[in-house]
């Protein structure tokens, strides 16, 4: 029998070699699925148009000094964030801001600075701590409460001044020098603001009762049905708030070495600001902490802005709420975009 003809190997085909699909290409795609990214470039575009207009706002000094401002405003928004993503609202939360400076400088005259700041701190907590009482109490939002105790929270800082700024403050402490001043030409409230911007973004993003919060804006239901406690985490988000705005206080007493009873007027206005602005969705269920900063960036921005463009300070709050109206609206039709989208591959 004849002997089959044996098979050939086939000699081998190079093939050009592909394109790498995490090259230029899958660079841009990770950089445009940022959260922050468009935040960034209108806080970037600000800053250019202003400094283009106004050469002055780029001096170091105007610049040092608007982070320092917007610093006291992402300390607190970063606690917003966690409540905006369980679709709450603290509206309490510049008689909270309040309270914690004039206690403060109140019990400073009659003990250490810095004890008297801690407590003050731990006040403002128990503070957050009661509107999240109240509402589990009366099973209500928090936005529903806090309308009441935001009246109660400003009527107790002119109980406890009397209508009057405080006096005796003792402006030569350590605790004002240091905390009030800048470390390594950077403002103190600067640093507090970005280690603090750190931890809480590992917080929300890696940590289960980060992923409680979530789940818990993100649908109610289910979010009960799998056993989060919800009730609970809104009182440790609601006391997390508290403590922000409580430490937001004692570093805006450090710098301005004074206590006002009207200081904190209009100041959750530009908390709940800078969240919405920086991508955190009102609809609950996400949020980005870092984005709390750039969002707090901009109103410090636009505000530093008015000034330079004599435009009258009255119109700031006005200009602060166009800028939530767009920022709302903005995120409901990218929303609804996405969804749509999400309808026609389906």
């Amino acid at each position: 029998m004849a002997d089959l003809p044996q098979s050939q190997p086939q000699p081998t085909v190079a093939r050009p070699a592909k394109k790498d699909a995490s090259g230029l290409a899958g660079y841009a795609r990770r950089l445009l699925s940022i959260e922050e990214l468009g935040t960034g470039v209108a806080l970037a575009a600000l800053v250019i148009i202003i400094g283009s207009l106004h050469s002055d706002f780029l001096q170091q000094d105007v610049l040092l000094n608007t982070i320092r401002t917007a610093a006291f405003v992402a300390i607190p928004a970063y606690g917003m964030v966690f409540l905006l993503s369980m679709t709450e609202i603290d509206l309490s939360i510049g008689g909270t801001y309040a309270v914690s400076i004039i206690i403060a400088a109140k019990w400073m005259s009659s003990m250490n600075p810095y004890l008297a700041a801690l407590l003050a701190i731990g006040v403002a907590a128990l503070m957050g701590l009661a509107n999240g009482v109240l509402a589990n109490l009366f099973r209500i939002p928090v936005i529903i409460v806090t309308l009441g105790t935001l009246s109660m929270y400003r009527g107790l800082v002119t109980v406890i001044s009397d209508g009057k700024p405080v006096e005796n403050i003792p402006i030569d402490s350590s605790f004002f020098t240091k905390l009030g001043g800048d470390l390594l030409g950077f403002p103190v409230a600067g640093w507090v603001v970005v280690v603090l911007g750190f931890v809480l973004s590992v917080a929300f993003n890696r940590t289960r009762f980060g992923t409680m919060v979530r789940a818990i804006g993100s649908n109610h239901q289910a979010a009960h049905f799998s056993g989060i406690p919800a009730g609970r985490i809104r009182l440790y988000a609601l006391m997390l708030i508290g403590a922000l705005a409580g430490l937001s206080g004692v570093l805006s007493l450090a710098y301005f070495q004074g206590a006002d009873p009207t200081i904190g007027v209009g100041f959750e206005l530009q908390v709940i600001a800078a969240a919405i602005i920086g991508g955190t969705a009102v609809s609950g269920g996400s949020g980005t902490v870092p984005g709390a900063l750039l969002g707090a960036l901009i109103v410090a921005v636009i505000n530093s802005g008015l000034i330079f463009f004599s435009v009258n300070s009255n119109w700031s709050n006005f200009v602060t709420g166009s800028v939530i109206v767009v920022a709302v609206g903005t995120d409901a039709l990218i929303r609804r975009r996405r969804v749509t989208r999400a309808a026609q591959v389906v």
